[in-house]
């Protein structure tokens, strides 16, 4: 019975042994885990605010494109090689924001809806690569300036469409 557990566990190490020692699973475990909670926190407000995609949609992005850049980076994968990863992963980005952009038949104006959630997710991605590729302080600092676009500049735009429309009433 032993060596049959012998051998069952020598075939698991063999089968996970993309990860070499403790620094390596801690480097791997830390930039999944935070392109996974900075997707999360553009998600939380994207939801807070009822849009399409919420907070799991944006950890999933997050972390799908972290990993995408992170196991060829593990590797050893060159410069070119990354280069092509990097071109998939914006594609296909684009297509899951293509998905969220709709055109609004109801009403005459026929709006687009959807263009800042499609931009937010491709965003998330960035930012899912970035942590991926070790830039984690970079992937931070990107979530604060996405935040700050997605809850500032709305109260901006209002200030400065009210200051528009006040300027308008008053002229003769």
């Amino acid at each position: 019975m032993d060596a049959w557990w012998h051998e069952v566990w020598v075939t698991l190490q063999a089968e996970f042994a993309d990860i070499g020692d403790a620094k390596q699973l801690t480097q791997i475990t830390v930039r999944l885990v935070i392109a996974a909670l900075l997707g999360g926190i553009l998600g939380f407000e994207r939801e807070h605010k009822g849009k399409a995609a919420g907070v799991r949609t944006h950890m999933l992005v997050a972390l799908g494109a972290a990993l995408f850049v992170l196991v060829p980076q593990m590797s050893g994968s060159q410069a070119d090689a990354m280069s092509r990863v990097l071109q998939g992963v914006i594609a296909g980005i684009g297509f899951l924001g293509a998905g969220t952009i709709l055109k609004n038949t109801d009403g005459e104006d026929g709006q687009v809806q959807g263009l800042t959630t499609a931009a937010g997710l491709w965003m998330t991605a960035a930012i899912g690569v970035s942590a991926g590729m070790g830039r984690e302080a970079t992937a931070v600092l990107s979530t604060i300036l996405a935040l700050g676009i997605f809850s500032l500049m709305p109260i901006v735009v209002r200030l400065l469409d009210r200051n528009h429309s006040e300027k308008e009433n008053r002229e003769p």
